[in-house]
This record gives structure tokens, sequence and C-alpha cells, in this order.
């Protein structure tokens, strides 16, 4: 069996290696094509030699094709695996920083708010670029495998204006799992879930053990555990007035609604330092920093550790080789994909690319109908749907009026900020960016214009916001190197490659 599957944005090495380890510990594929392009070619080159090694240490004979030719690495590729951050952190930053000086704070900024709107507009018009890349070079079958965030928005545009099909993976719906199984003291395979709403907002419905339904009792589990009732407060409170528990983690769930982080005084009450997911300001922008000078530092020990052993024990549990297996092989597998609606969810909208389970086999994907979703939860997805679709149409056509609408609709922006600073704030963000947003021209001119005129809306100049750790420098991370490699694994989740002009 031999098919040729590409990676976008290969430089992220964590997540390329263990997607690539999951790929060819299935039997059926020690013969594939694989190639990797990233435009930074000093870190495709790392890569490339390490998962090499990998491969060559697994006894297979397979040579990666390796290139910042884009279409060159798509050629023929039945399977896309797309991992791109553009406009990587020097963008990033701009889309934590400048909302934080009109009193935004951010946890991540890559789904939802200020930083999640604006990291759309880079991604969209450059994922637009490689679906034209992959309908003109790529195989007639191809499918796209979409890990990068904001990945409903995203995976939208793909598939409404790509003219590619496109299915968005993320893996918080397992780990929201494992969670429930742990305050249940339950192994997580003995956990039935069904699981449905929106990417970031996905919500588990049904909990069963041994046809016990245990959803009515999961607020009291997570209350009385130890560790997850100081770190997922912002969920546990979301569990406790919604009646059902969310799959994204603390700092992210904080920022998609609008009321834990609105006042600077509150937030401490609501998150945790121990980990910056659980809440910390500009927390993964930190972690993403760290890990970028990590890579360097550490790449020679990566080198010389053992190599990843291709085996089925071995696999994590990302989606996207699974799928693949399922479709080569007709071996079923369930999941959670992020796909176009078109009624799995009924209350929510047929354009809205929701999360939901699925099955995978030689005949597709296939979606079952879900259903409602209960009427509070479907609230808070439909809120984030409309700030989406105003996101996707803005990036598409570069219309900044929608995308101000956008920010207006978001709910932590709208909690925060009045409609004259949101203006003033969209200006900043995009003659900040102007590098990744050419669908703009017209409107940052005018942007420029108006911040060059003065009589400019106070703003908190230098605040770092309620709860913002410095970034450690490499010296301070040596100090603790099982510490540094984990988060440099958290900050490659396949999300921080850069897309620079």
């Amino acid at each position: 069996m031999s098919f040729k599957i590409a990676f976008i944005g290969a430089g992220s090495i964590g997540f390329t290696r263990g997607l690539l380890r999951d790929m060819l510990s299935v039997p059926e594929f020690n013969n594939i094509e694989v190639a990797f392009t990233d435009i930074n070619s000093h870190n495709l080159d790392m890569v490339t030699e390490l998962c090499q090694r990998d491969i060559r240490e697994n006894g297979l004979d397979i040579t990666i094709q390796s290139s910042t030719d884009r279409r060159a690495a798509l050629k023929d590729a039945k399977y896309v695996i797309c991992t791109i951050r553009v406009g990587g952190l020097e963008a990033f930053a701009t889309d934590v920083d400048i909302p934080l000086k009109y009193g935004v704070d951010q946890c991540v900024g890559d789904t939802l708010c200020a930083g999640g709107i604006m990291y759309g507009q880079r991604g969209i018009h450059e994922m637009l670029n490689i679906c034209k890349d992959i309908r003109e070079v790529a195989a007639e079958d191809v499918l796209l495998l979409n890990y990068a965030n904001p990945m409903a928005m995203l995976t939208w545009a793909c598939n409404k204006y790509g003219g590619v099909k496109t299915v968005g993976l993320c893996h918080g719906v397992q780990g929201g799992h494992s969670q429930i199984a742990e305050v249940f003291g339950l192994d997580k395979k003995e956990v039935d879930i069904i699981c449905a709403g929106i990417n970031h907002q996905t919500w588990y419905v049904q909990i069963g053990h041994k046809g016990e339904d245990l959803t009515g009792k999961l607020l009291e589990a997570f209350e009385n555990h130890a560790d997850f009732s100081r770190t997922e407060k912002v969920r546990i409170d979301m569990l406790r007035r919604f009646g059902y528990y969310s799959t994204e983690s603390n700092g992210h769930l904080s920022e998609y609604v609008p009321w834990y982080r609105k006042r600077p005084n509150e937030i401490e009450e609501w998150i945790d330092l121990g980990n910056w997911i659980n809440g910390e300001t500009g927390g993964y922008l930190r972690v993403c920093t760290e890990g970028r000078h990590w890579f360097e530092t550490e790449f020679p020990n990566w080198m010389k550790d053992s190599p990843h052993a291709y085996k089925q024990e071995e696999r994590s549990e990302e989606h996207g080789s699974y799928i693949i297996e399922g479709l080569e092989t007709g071996r079923v597998y369930r999941g959670h994909f992020n796909m176009v609606n078109n009624g799995i969810i009924s209350n929510l909208p047929d354009d809205a690319i929701i999360e939901a389970p699925g099955y995978v086999d030689r005949n597709g994907i296939a979606m079952p109908v879900v259903g409602d979703l209960p009427l509070g939860p479907a609230a808070v997805c439909n809120v984030s749907i409309s700030v989406q679709r105003l996101a996707v149409e803005a990036a598409v056509h570069g219309d900044d009026q929608l995308l101000r609408q956008a920010f207006m609709m978001d709910p932590l922006v709208g909690a925060v900020c009045n409609p004259k600073e949101i203006w003033q704030m969209v200006d900043e963000m995009l003659v900040a960016q102007e590098a990744w947003l050419p669908q703009y021209g017209k409107a940052i001119a005018e942007s420029k214009g108006r911040l060059a005129a003065g009589n400019l809306i106070p703003t908190k100049e230098g605040y770092q916001g309620a709860a913002r750790l410095k970034v450690k420098t490499v010296e301070e991370m040596q100090q603790d190197r099982d510490a540094a490699n984990k988060n440099a694994g958290e900050s490659d989740k396949g999300k921080d490659r850069a897309k620079a002009k």
C-alpha cells in the first residue's frame, strides 16, 4: 500500500515527529511517500534529520522529500496535514500585547477573542493560497487534515472558499475525557462519552459507565478532586451553571466567554499559575517563545536520545493517522472531527464548523446526527459562531467593517471595551500586522491615517496583564531540562510555524 502524505509547517518538531510516528506505526504504511515543507529552511532541515533518523532506526526504506517549495511537497499528495502559524511569534505577540492595552487579558489568543480573530485573518488568507496549490498539484481525491488554529475559522474558509475537502482535528476531547475518567476513579476505556459543539467549546453531553449515566454526577466529582478543583475553576463554574463540562482548558475557556477575565482584580480568582494552560496572561505566547529558544539548544540532545519506536502502543491519541488508516485499510475508527454542520447538530447553523462524533472506514468519514445540544451550551456556541462567521467573511473579502463587527460581537472584547475602543484597537492591530494582511491594503492605509491624526483614546501602555510571568532564558530552562522539554512540547502542538513575508 502506497500513497503520499505532505506536512505543511513541518518545522514544528514535536508535532511533526509525533504524527509521523503515528503514521508509520501502521504496518500497511511502511512504504508510503512522505514530504515535509516549511518556510524556515533551518528548522525544516533539523526536523527532517531527526525524523529520517527515526525512520532509519525503525528499519524502513522511506526517504523524506524535504523542501521549502510547497508545491513540490504537495505534488500528487493524497493527504495533507497542515500545522502552520501565520506570522509566527512576531505576529502572535501583537495578538496578545495590543489587546492588553485596552484591558483585554488573554491566556492563549488563538481561537476567539481579539487574538484569535486576528490570527484567523492571517491564517485564512494563507490557507486559501495553500488550497489553490492543493487543487492544482495534489491528488484529485486529496483530503486536507487541518491542525492549525483558529480551527473552526480556517476549516470553514477551506471548505467554503478553498475548494478542498477539509477536516479539522484537535485533541481537546481526548484530554477532557481523561479528566472525566480520573475524577470518577475509572479507566478511560471504561468511560463512554458523547461530546458535541464547536472546537474548543465542545460539551460532554453524555457520560456513561457500564450502563450507568454519570452525567449528573460530574460536578460533584470535579469539585471534590484535589487538583482540578484548583486548576479548572472556570470549567467547573461553567459546568455548575450550564450543566455540562467543556472540552477546553481553564485558560482557553476563560477567554471565550465574557465572565471570567473582564476585571483584572478578579482574574486571579479563576486561574492557577502552576501551568500556563490554567490561565496565565499570555501563557501560550510565553511557552512558544521559550520553546523556540529551546529548540536550537536541545536539538543535539534529541539526536543523541533514543529514536521514536514505530509501534502501535506508542501511537498518540491524535486523530490524523487513525483517519488515514480507516480510509486506507477499512478498519473502523471513532473520533471527534471538525466538519461542516449540515444538520449534524440541529440547533447550530448548517454552515458552521461543528465538532462531533464521527466514524471512519474505507467508505469515508460518516458523521451521525447528534440532534439538539442542550439550550445553554448551544447558546454559548452560537455566540462564538457569529464571531467566526464575521471573521471568516472579513478575512476572505478584506472587509474591515466585518472585522470590527467580529470584535464587537466577541464575548470578552465586548465585555471589556466600548465601540470607540474597539475601532481603535482594530486600527492598531491592522497596522501592526500589515506584513501578513495583504487583503487589507486600503483599510490599513486608512487606519494609519487615523492613528497618525492624534486625538486617540488613552490606553494602558506597557500593561502586562493580571497574571503574566516572564519568559525564561535558555540558562534558566537548562536548570530543569525535563520541564523545559515539556514546555517545548506544549508550544509545539502543530501551531507554531510561521508564514512570514
